[in-house]
């Protein structure tokens, strides 16, 4: 795995400065290789870890995940379909899948109608879309491989009353 790339993986957080150093390269060698990372489209961009619970109008924001199973096609499978659904601003994520389902699609809407709203006047009615299962995201522990700790959630065991 080129070097670069494998420390973006592990240290997504470090400067250019800093991965030249850890990896014993010119400042300028890090920049070339993050560039064409960009170009060969591997590096597609920075994205923060955030827990948005208490930042107001972000806080209220919902988001859901939506089994799909879908028809594939002769010649393309999955894919064309896929990469339509992929398309909507309200989705965030989708992946092809193994098992009950075909596509697990992560999307997010400011309120319930809104993301109910996408389901069944944009999503389900796609030709090809056989049926949908939609899940609501009730609170989030842990985000990215990040624990997302609340102040209102006890860091101890609960004593235990006989």
């Amino acid at each position: 795995m080129n070097p670069v790339l494998k420390l973006l993986t592990e240290g997504s957080s470090l400067s250019t400065a800093q991965m030249s150093h850890v990896l014993g390269l010119s400042t300028e060698e890090v920049d070339r290789q993050l560039e064409q990372l960009k170009k060969d489209r591997i590096f597609l961009g920075w994205r923060p870890v955030l827990d948005l619970s208490g930042e107001g109008e972000a806080a209220g924001a919902v988001r859901a995940v939506i089994e799909v199973k879908i028809t594939p096609e002769r010649g393309g499978g999955f894919n064309r379909l896929a990469e339509r659904i992929s398309r909507f601003d309200e989705v965030e994520s989708a992946y092809l899948m193994s098992g009950g389902y075909d596509l697990l699609v992560f999307v997010r809407g400011s309120s319930l109608q809104k993301v109910a709203g996408f389901v069944s006047e944009k999503l389900s009615t796609i030709e090809g879309v056989l049926s949908t299962s939609t899940h609501f995201m009730l609170r989030c522990y842990k985000e990215q491989g990040f624990l997302l700790e609340r102040e209102d959630s006890p860091s101890t065991r609960l004593t235990v009353a006989p």
